[in-house]
This record gives structure tokens, C-alpha cells and sequence, in this order.
């Protein structure tokens, strides 16, 4: 299980977290390093079956765009290369940010999240919810949008296919590995989404499903 690390002469940043995004269909463990992150928090379910946002959920996805592209543009003029990176969320039930899968959704906390390059730093972000915010005008969501390094550490993880609403049984298998391994949850459920529900076939949607883990 090694870390990713950088890779001297690496610029995309999705070659270098590739296996981050890839793991098999059985549960593997894995290191998350210290990235930066856009995020956005809030409560309530997703409304999974809807073409346009209709929830605080798909709204907070959809205000992450506009920023992460402005950003993008501002470091390609100095050279600098950013990969738009996929959507993710963390979910939690509890105040230690556990999930448990039996509360009501309507009950969900949940942090949006993407990752941005190491050039981006406080400076860039501002500038570029300044300029969002020129060109759009204010939103409840960019006014929640925030810059943040964080750094999720150990994991296990493991690759979803088909619905969000069939994750269970794979979620149930990702804890059964954790707890083989003498490990047990630290944290929020992570999901990272890799297709596009309003445009795939549901029975081919794939999503990372993480869990940060610790030592019994």
C-alpha cells in the first residue's frame, strides 16, 4: 500500500491520482495524501432522477463549475496545467461524521467536493470567486464555496457499478474488508462519481466508494 506521491516531470494531475480512481471490484487499501479541495456543505438527499438541480445537493455540484474552469483558465496563462477533476462527496449521519446507511436521507450531511492543483493557492481561489461572482452574479452556493487542504489518509476503497441506489451490498462488502483487516471506519462515506447519471446507462455507472479507516 504506498502512498501517491508526486512524480517530478508529472503535470496531469489525473495521471499522477490515477489509482486513486481506479481501484478493482474488490476492496483494496489505499493512502490519500494531502490534496486541495473546492467544497461545499450542506443536509438532504440527492434527487438522483432529475435532468436540472433541483437540491441543495446538485446545486453545490453544479456552482463548483464555473470556479474550478475560472481557475483553470487563470494558471493556463502562466503556463500552468489543471485538469478538471471528478466530482465527489462525502456523506455523514452522525457529528463524528460517521454514516450510517439507516438514517433517513433527508437527514444526510454531505460536503461536496473536487480536486484542484497544487498552484492553486488561497490568492487564486479568491480571485476567481471574484470574478464568478462579477460575471454571475451572488449565490447562496458560491458564498458557501470554500478552498481547503485536506489530507484523508488511510483508506479502503473500492469500485461500484451500476445505480446509486444498489450501493449497498457493496458498501456492506468494503466494511466487511475493513473489519478483516483489523481495521475499523474513520469518518465520512466518500464517493467519487466517474460518469454522468443524466447521460449514462445506470447499470454502467461506475463511482469510487471510499472509507477512511484506523486501527481497532
Amino acid at each position: 500500500m504506498a502512498p501517491i506521491a508526486a512524480l517530478p516531470g508529472t503535470p496531469d494531475l489525473k495521471k499522477r491520482l490515477a489509482p486513486l480512481f481506479s481501484p478493482p471490484r474488490e476492496p483494496i487499501l489505499t493512502e490519500v495524501p494531502e490534496l486541495g479541495y473546492l467544497m461545499i456543505d450542506g443536509k438532504g438527499a440527492p434527487d438522483e432522477g432529475a435532468e436540472y438541480p433541483t437540491t441543495d445537493f446538485q446545486k453545490a455540484f453544479a456552482a463548483l463549475f464555473p470556479a474550478v474552469y475560472t481557475m483553470k483558465f487563470r494558471l493556463k496563462r502562466d503556463g500552468l496545467i489543471m485538469p478538471i477533476m471528478p466530482l465527489e462527496a462525502l456523506w455523514f449521519t452522525g457529528e463524528d461524521e460517521a454514516f450510517d446507511m439507516n438514517v433517513a436521507p433527508e437527514r444526510w450531511g454531505w460536503r461536496v467536493l473536487m480536486i484542484v492543483s497544487d498552484d492553486v493557492t488561497p490568492q487564486v481561489f479568491d480571485d476567481a470567486v471574484a470574478e464568478v461572482r462579477r460575471k454571475k452574479g451572488d449565490s447562496e452556493m458560491l458564498n458557501r464555496l470554500r478552498f481547503e487542504r485536506w489530507r484523508e489518509g488511510r483508506s479502503a476503497q473500492i469500485m461500484h457499478v451500476g445505480p446509486y441506489s444498489d450501493e449497498r451490498p457493496t458498501i456492506e462488502q468494503l466494511h466487511a474488508f475493513i473489519a478483516e483487516q483489523g481495521l475499523r471506519p474513520r469518518g465520512a462515506h466518500h464517493e467519487i462519481y466517474l460518469g454522468d447519471p443524466r447521460r449514462a446507462d445506470p447499470a454502467k455507472l461506475k463511482t469510487v466508494l471510499r472509507q477512511p479507516v484506523s486501527e481497532s
